[in-house]
């Protein structure tokens, strides 16, 4: 679950880190008032769930009232619709440092990345120079140790002055990747302002779906979803991303899900959405077929391995699903693994033609697909 920028800097500050004085607005009048309030010059910065922001033209610059009104009128009201506004002061910058901590799922441990070039081209230095992004990795059992933050401000060589406010920040950023069970918490940019102080300029937090029965502070709405589709997906526990393709996928686990995605591109095909209809969710094929076919798809491609996951047992969920949905597209099925045959004979008493390669199966659905374009 991914934060809006005003959460993660409202958790910031209470761990002690300073972020610029903002007031959050809903309307282009709150928005005009806040700006006249803080003065000017100062920043409109767009709460939404991207990134890129600044490219996009959603955190506008402003320098007197009139501008004020006008640019929180077109995020309010144009492309974006943005639902707030966190109106901030604007920062008297010397430099921008990039600080953040996740998990490397390969080693199994925390990462925390820091360079000495931060702000809106970060990914493109990741990219064309790597060398400039410093990583320290710490042990997710005996935690961040104060060596490894030492190190890591003598790294980025900043001024003696500003290494005690840097180990700070980093201790606090730890405490919330913890206290959060965060995946991320990212400060891109860092500033360094000519005053000689750390602020946090912007802010990213993403907490780990799994640990939100404990973190009872955030609670999933709306808002926090791209679409009504992925906002009921997630409600369900069903893992569900929208895209704008022609195949709908009903796939079981994260790495089956993401080699059909691929091979769908491959085939010159386009896929409507990623669903992840395995694991815990192999007997939700009523809800899962359901948010499948609300999308304007032109083929539905079931594709599943099952251990645990029984692949008899997905089969008659589909079968049910689809004799109570009714679907008006073609389901094409792949459906291997535990109570296989079993599964086979319940799809073809069904008339669902069972395949068992999952290569053939995406080349069918993109042949149907293009068919009845």
């Amino acid at each position: 679950m991914r934060l809006f920028e005003y959460q993660a800097k409202e958790i910031f500050r209470e761990e002690g880190i300073v972020t610029p004085e903002g007031i959050l607005t809903s309307s282009a009048e709150e928005t005009a008032a806040a700006a006249d309030a803080l003065g000017y010059p100062c920043v409109l910065k767009s709460q939404v769930l991207m990134g890129g922001r600044g490219k996009k033209g959603l955190i506008p610059f402003i320098q007197e009232r009139k501008k004020a009104l006008s640019e929180a009128s077109r995020l309010f009201e144009g492309q974006w619709a943005v639902p707030r506004i966190l109106v901030e002061e604007a920062v008297d910058i010397e430099r921008e440092l990039y600080l953040s901590i996740s998990v490397d799922p390969e080693r199994a441990k925390g990462i925390i990345l820091v360079s000495a070039q931060g702000g809106v081209e970060i990914e493109s230095l990741a990219q064309d120079d790597a060398s400039k992004i410093h990583t320290e990795y710490f042990s997710l059992t005996s935690g961040l140790q104060s060596f490894q933050i030492t190190d890591l401000s003598y790294r980025i060589t900043i001024d003696a002055q500003l290494v005690k406010q840097f180990r700070s920040i980093v201790k606090a950023l730890y405490v919330i990747f913890t206290r959060y069970d965060a995946e991320l918490v990212e400060i891109n940019p860092l500033f360094i302002t000519k005053q000689g102080a750390l602020v946090a300029g912007d802010g990213k937090l993403m907490i780990d779906e799994n640990s939100m029965e404990r973190q009872k502070r955030f609670v999933r709405t709306r808002e926090f979803y791209e679409s009504d589709m992925e906002f009921e997906a997630a409600q369900a526990g069903i893992p569900y991303l929208q895209f704008d393709g022609d195949i709908s996928l009903m796939c079981a686990g994260a790495g089956l899900t993401t080699t059909v995605y691929d091979l769908i591109n491959y085939e010159g095909g386009r896929v409507a959405n990623y669903l992840e209809f395995g694991g815990p969710n192999y007997r939700k094929a009523y809800e899962a077929m359901e948010l499948c076919l609300r999308n304007d798809s032109k083929v539905i491609l079931i594709v599943t391995f099952g251990t645990i996951a029984r692949a008899d047992i997905m089969a008659q969920g589909i079968v049910d699903a689809a004799k109570a949905l009714k679907p008006d597209r073609p389901i094409v099925t792949c459906i291997r693994g535990t109570g296989e045959a079993e599964a086979v004979k319940i799809l073809r008493e069904a008339g669902l033609e069972p395949l068992f390669d999952t290569e053939e199966a995406v080349k069918a659905a993109v042949r149907l697909s293009k068919e009845i374009g």
